[in-house]
């Protein structure tokens, strides 16, 4: 009787565990407030995004003037002024958009042109061009109607700006054999119309990944009412005319 007795105490004793010393129980963690998740996980993914090549978005400073419209205000109004002799300020001519259009009359026989194309103006002017179609079908051209042939944006106001500047400063040095541009571009009323040949004069192409050269043309509307004063207002911007 007592060796039964002894055995079920063993028993017991082994299933009960209570002389063994339970596992110590993991610290519960602090709950991190939202605000400082969504930033660290924000830079997590600009950090993965730097990491990977690609282009950072930084947000726009509210104060920021482009150049060339400081340029506009100090220097070109008073010379205009000066020039033409004014009375008021708002007889000053002044540039009111910037029309950048690529025709492709290739893409007739090679529909992804136009997405190539795309791509491009989206990288020189930093806006979404719209996708120009043909109005109407012409079978000696093999034309379809609705057909995609060419790519077109406007821009205004600092994109504007900007893209002047960065035409007069970078992409207009880099075409071979330079010696100005043709001032025959005006169409009477103070506008002026130019032509590239070659879109990777523009610094933000990447000239391995061209597929076809691609020329465009780059219309200036002005306020101006004559040739002569829509001239001077783009002379004065830094234009480089051809003088002979």
């Amino acid at each position: 009787m007592a060796k039964k007795e002894d055995d079920k105490k063993g028993k017991g004793g082994a299933k009960g565990g209570g002389d063994k010393p339970k596992a110590d129980a993991k610290p519960k963690t602090e709950a991190k407030p939202k605000g400082e998740a969504k930033s660290k996980e924000k830079k997590s993914k600009q950090s993965s995004a730097v990491a990977a090549g690609e282009r950072q978005i930084l947000p726009e400073d509210p104060n920021y003037v482009p150049r060339t419209t400081t340029r506009y205000r100090t220097q070109v109004i008073p010379a205009l002024t000066k020039k033409f002799a004014y009375k008021n300020p708002m007889m000053v001519p002044r540039l009111q958009k910037v029309v950048l259009n690529m025709g492709l009359g290739s893409a007739v026989g090679n529909p992804k042109i136009i997405d190539s194309a795309v791509e491009e103006i989206r990288a020189i002017t930093g806006q979404q061009p719209v996708v120009r179609r043909a109005r109407k079908s012409i079978a000696s051209f093999k034309l379809r109607e609705n057909l995609a042939i060419g790519v077109s944006v406007t821009m205004r106001k600092k994109r504007m700006w900007e893209f002047l500047d960065r035409l007069i400063t970078f992409a207009l040095p880099r075409v071979r054999d330079f010696k100005g541009i043709s001032p025959r571009g005006f169409d009477g009323r103070g506008n002026f119309t130019m032509g590239l040949k070659e879109q990777f004069i523009f610094p933000e192409i990447d000239y391995d990944k061209i597929d076809v050269a691609k020329g465009m043309n780059i219309s200036f509307v002005t306020t101006a009412r004559t040739d002569e004063e829509g001239r001077a207002l783009l002379s004065e911007l830094g234009m480089p005319f051809r003088t002979n």
